[in-house]
């Protein structure tokens, strides 16, 4: 079970306002901003209202090798995830459609980040 995850960004400025925009449909939203002591980085917390698990972390990215799946409650929810997500400056992987090849039920939608992580949103019917 993953509690959360942390990404080193390039730019807290933009990236919070795209995962802000991004993650709106999803209920998702901006909600700590952690200030590092001691040799902590500083961190930026998004969740759900219930908990943290998603941090941003300031300094040099490095997307290669991470791709990080989100739970969509429905087909619709994939589809305004993709839409706000291209509308904050995501550049697109996947529109979003099933992938049979995956399994029947598997809706998807994939796009990167402004950073360059890849980042789906996945229905499971």
């Amino acid at each position: 079970m993953i509690d959360h995850v942390i990404l080193t960004v390039s730019s807290f400025e933009r990236s919070v306002a795209f995962y802000t925009q991004a993650f709106g449909p999803l209920g998702i939203t901006m909600a700590m901003n952690f200030e590092g002591q001691d040799g902590h980085p500083d961190l930026k917390g998004f969740g759900d209202g219930k908990t943290i698990f998603f941090w941003l972390k300031e300094g040099k990215s490095n997307p290669d090798g991470m791709h990080i799946g989100f739970v969509a409650e429905d087909h619709g929810q994939v589809d305004a995830f993709y839409k706000a997500a291209l509308e904050a400056g995501a550049q697109m992987i996947y529109e979003p459609r099933i992938f049979p090849e995956y399994y029947p039920g598997y809706y998807a939608a994939w796009v990167l980040d402004p950073d360059g992580y890849e980042l789906e949103l996945v229905h499971k019917s």
